[in-house]
């Protein structure tokens, strides 16, 4: 579509929306400082879609100017000044009924009014998968939008890589680090679990980078005894200690995903696959076995520099979008550029890690066992 085609834009707003992840800061400072330079106004959505759709909960009604002061030195910073939420999805709103019942209903038509209440002319939002499902609702119901992929698991289809990934796995491999030498000190075999509901990135890369002897992800279920297997063949080759990486979402052969929690209006909360897997190698083994659960801690602290750079490379790239009259689009990167996706393209299919790629195969000449 040509600008020819849409109306001026005089004011944008932003949303963050699912989990945290390093970058998001960038994100908005970008997107700020690009859009002033144009003579736009910009407004933020505060938690996710919280903000437009209960406005009544906020001093400012949920929407905040975004100036110049307001984003100026926020680059470096965790999380989002925004706020966001994973709960409370619009498109399966949970409402509680008096007989105490919980239905969901959709409540997409009320953010495209809310926004058209406060005249926004397009809106940019930051997100995953979900946040792209909802997305791809609003722009078919008019609103003019465009999407940028967020999350720390790189599993968004489309794009080479999202922001946050590389910060996770940074963090993970010095976890790793750590851990060799409380573990080589005891002679234990040290579980360690990281986030990646359903593809394998982060255990997958951390793992390898920290030097994990096993290696356990998603994309291909493991047997425990194969685990055993190589815990007790480092030890025959004098190797006291071992360190297995887990990711939330692995699961044994001819099993399930550890499941922590399951409410409506968000997705299943993972967990405890760590302990399942320690548990069962002491079980067989009589191995001394310990648990670190990284989570959140992954999630948290100050984007690298690759992670705020792809950042600020796609928050500018999405108003650049919106001036060139790019709608219903989500930003990716094909390296060395960014490019511009149908959201239809890129939501509703998981980028899962390819076991003939090159990281697995060095894995696997390496000696990393993945069960």
């Amino acid at each position: 579509m040509s600008t020819s085609q849409l109306s001026p834009i005089r004011k944008v707003a932003i949303s963050t929306g699912g989990g945290d992840a390093p970058g998001l800061n960038a994100v908005i400072r970008a997107a700020t400082l690009s859009a002033h330079k144009r003579g736009w106004e910009v407004y933020g959505v505060l938690d996710g879609f919280h903000g437009i759709l209960s406005p009544e909960e906020y001093p400012d009604g949920g929407f905040v100017p975004l100036t110049r002061k307001r984003v100026r030195g926020i680059t470096h910073l965790g999380g989002t000044i925004l706020g966001t939420s994973n709960r409370n999805n619009p498109l399966k709103y949970p409402i509680t009924r008096p007989d105490g019942t919980v239905e969901e209903v959709d409540r997409s038509d009320e953010i495209v009014r809310g926004f058209r209440l406060h005249h926004i002319d397009a809106l940019i939002t930051v997100g995953g998968d979900g946040s792209l499902a909802i997305a791809s609702v609003l722009a078919k119901k008019g609103l003019r939008l465009i999407s940028v992929p967020k999350t720390i698991d790189n599993d968004l289809d489309k794009t080479d890589v999202t922001f946050g990934f590389d910060t996770a796995v940074g963090f993970a491999t010095e976890a790793l680090d750590r851990l060799h030498s409380t573990a080589a000190s005891h002679g234990r075999v040290m579980v360690v679990e990281v986030m990646g509901r359903y593809a394998g990135w982060i255990a997958l890369h951390s793992g390898v980078a920290g030097s994990a002897d096993v290696i356990l992800i998603p994309e291909r279920p493991y047997d425990i005894h194969k685990v055993v297997e190589k815990i007790r063949e480092r030890e025959e080759s004098g190797s006291k200690f071992t360190i297995v990486m887990v990711a939330e979402g692995a699961t044994p052969k001819g099993g399930g995903i550890s499941v922590v929690e399951h409410e409506a209006g968000r997705a299943e909360r993972l967990g405890g696959v760590g302990e399942k897997v320690a548990a069962e190698i002491h079980a067989i083994s009589g191995k001394e076995t310990r648990v670190v659960v990284l989570g959140h801690l992954l999630r948290g602290g100050s984007p690298t520099s690759f992670d705020r750079l792809t950042a600020l490379r796609f928050g500018a790239a999405a108003i650049r979008g919106l001036e060139e009259g790019q709608a219903g689009v989500m930003v990716a990167l094909d390296p060395p550029h960014v490019k511009y996706v149908p959201i239809e393209e890129a939501m509703g299919k998981m980028k899962m890690v390819p076991m003939e790629s090159d990281i697995v195969l060095t894995a696997q000449d390496l000696g990393i066992s993945f069960g």
